[in-house]
C-alpha cells in the first residue's frame, strides 16, 4: 500500500540525516540502500519510533511511494546514478529540462527589468525612489511578479550610511550556467530563443568591467541626449515595452519545451508548467496564470503569441514598445532584450523573410540548392556563374 510521500536511495550519514529531517517536518519516508541490511540497521537504531519505512527491493520501495513518486538519490556520481535511473525511471524524464528553461526565462526576466530600469535612469533621470515607486505600482498591473516586487524593494534599500546600497554594487552580473545551458539547447534544436540568449550575453558583456572603463574613456556614443517628451507617458511606454519583451519571453521558451518534447518524445502539460512555476519559482508572477488559461484554451496552441490574450496584449503594447526601444537607441541606451524580442516579434509577424537570398548565396558559393515558392519540397541547384557545375552540395552545409 502506498503510505509515502518520498524515498531516499543512499544510507550513509548524510542520507540518514536527511531521512530523519524529513521525518520531523512531518514526511513519511521510504529508506532504501544497495546493501539491504543498512535498511534494516537504520530501521532498528537512527530511525527507531519514527514514521520512517524501508524497502528490501526497489520493487518494494516504488509500491510504498504515493503518486508522483518522489525520489531522492544520494548514492556516488556517475554509475551508480546511471545505474539507478535506469532500472526506476521508465520513459525519460523532462523534469531537468523544465527547470533548465525556466531557470533561463529567470535569466531574462531580469535582464528585461534592468534594461528598464537602465531607462528609467538615463533617459528619465529619475531618482532611486521615484524609480522603486514606479515599480511598486507596475506591480499592480500585468507586470504583478515576485521580481517586480522585489526590484523595488532592493531600489529603496539604504546602506548603514542611510544612502541607497544599489548604487555601489559592482555592475559585475555572476551566472551559474542554466541560462547558457538554455541558450545551447535552442541552438541544438534550431529555435529561436533569442532573448535568452541576449539575457546570457548581456552577463557576459557586464563582467568585463575592466575592459569596459578603458573603452568608455575611447568610445563616443552620441550626443548627449535629452529627454523633452513627457515623462509619466514615456514611462508607461517602458512598461508596456517591459510587458511586451516578457510575453516574447515566454513564447519562445514554450517553444524550446515544444521542440525539446517533439525530440523526445515527452507529452507535456503546458498548463500545468505555467502553474507549477507559479507556484513558488523565482519567476512566479500572475502573468503565468494567463499562460495556463491560453494552453487551457487551446492545448495544442503552436505559439502564445497565436492566442487571442496575448496578440491582443502586444497589439496594446507595440506602439509603446517602439517608442521605448527607438528613444533607448538614440540615447545610447543598450537594450538587447528589448531590441531581440521586438526584432523576433517582427520576424515572427513577416510573411516573408530575406532568406530567399540567403539560400540563393549559399547555392552560389557551395551549391546547396533551393527549394522554389510554387515547387516546395523540390531541391535545385542553378549555375549562377555560366562557367560553374551543376552538381549540388552532398557534405558541406555551412
Amino acid at each position: 500500500m502506498a503510505q509515502a510521500d518520498i524515498a531516499l536511495i543512499g544510507l550513509a550519514v548524510m542520507g540518514q540525516n536527511l531521512i530523519l529531517n524529513m521525518n520531523d517536518h512531518g514526511f513519511v519516508v521510504c529508506a532504501f540502500n544497495r546493501t539491504v541490511s543498512k535498511v534494516d540497521d537504520f530501521l532498528a537504531n537512527e530511525a527507531k519510533g519514527t514514521k520512517v519505512v524501508g524497502a528490501q527491493s526497489l520493487k518494494e520501495m516504488v509500491s510504498k511511494l504515493k503518486k508522483p513518486r518522489r525520489i531522492i538519490l544520494l548514492v556516488k556520481a556517475g554509475q551508480a546514478v546511471d545505474d539507478f535511473i535506469e532500472k526506476l525511471v521508465g520513459d525519460e524524464g523532462a523534469g531537468h529540462f523544465v527547470k533548465m528553461v525556466h531557470n533561463g526565462i529567470e535569466y531574462g526576466d531580469m535582464q528585461l527589468i534592468c534594461e528598464a530600469y537602465h531607462l528609467m535612469k538615463d533617459v528619465l533621470g529619475m531618482a532611486q525612489d521615484e524609480m522603486a515607486q514606479a515599480f511598486e505600482d507596475w506591480n499592480k498591473t500585468e507586470l504583478d511578479s515576485f521580481l517586480i516586487e522585489i526590484t523595488a524593494n532592493i531600489l529603496k534599500f539604504q546602506d548603514t550610511d542611510g544612502k541607497h546600497l544599489l548604487p555601489k554594487i559592482r555592475d559585475s552580473a555572476g551566472q551559474k550556467g542554466t541560462g547558457k545551458w538554455t541558450a545551447i539547447s535552442a541552438l541544438e534544436y534550431g529555435v529561436p530563443v533569442t532573448l535568452i540568449g541576449e539575457a546570457v550575453f548581456a552577463r557576459c558583456l557586464s563582467s568585463l568591467k575592466d575592459e569596459r572603463i578603458q573603452a568608455s574613456k575611447k568610445l563616443k556614443g552620441p550626443q548627449k541626449f535629452q529627454f523633452d517628451g513627457d515623462k509619466k507617458s514615456f514611462l508607461e511606454d517602458i512598461r508596456k515595452a517591459l510587458y511586451a519583451s516578457k510575453i516574447i519571453s515566454y513564447a519562445q521558451g514554450f517553444m524550446l519545451l515544444r521542440q525539446a518534447a517533439t525530440e523526445f518524445g515527452w507529452t507535456l502539460n503546458y498548463g500545468g508548467i505555467a502553474l507549477m512555476w507559479r507556484g513558488g519559482c523565482i519567476i512566479r508572477s500572475v502573468f503565468l496564470g494567463k499562460i495556463k488559461d491560453a494552453f487551457d484554451r487551446n492545448p495544442e496552441l503552436q505559439n502564445l503569441l497565436l492566442d487571442d490574450f496575448f496578440k491582443s496584449a502586444v497589439e496594446n503594447c507595440q506602439d509603446s514598445w517602439r517608442r521605448a526601444v527607438s528613444t533607448g537607441v538614440q540615447a545610447g541606451i543598450p537594450m538587447p532584450c528589448f531590441t531581440t524580442a521586438l526584432s523576433f516579434y517582427d520576424g515572427y509577424r513577416h510573411e516573408m523573410l530575406p532568406a530567399s537570398l540567403i539560400q540563393a548565396q549559399r547555392d552560389y558559393f557551395g551549391a546547396h540548392t533551393y527549394e522554389l515558392l510554387a515547387k516546395p519540397g523540390q531541391f535545385i541547384h542553378t549555375n549562377w556563374t555560366g562557367h560553374g557545375g551543376t552538381v549540388s552540395s552532398s557534405s558541406y552545409n555551412a
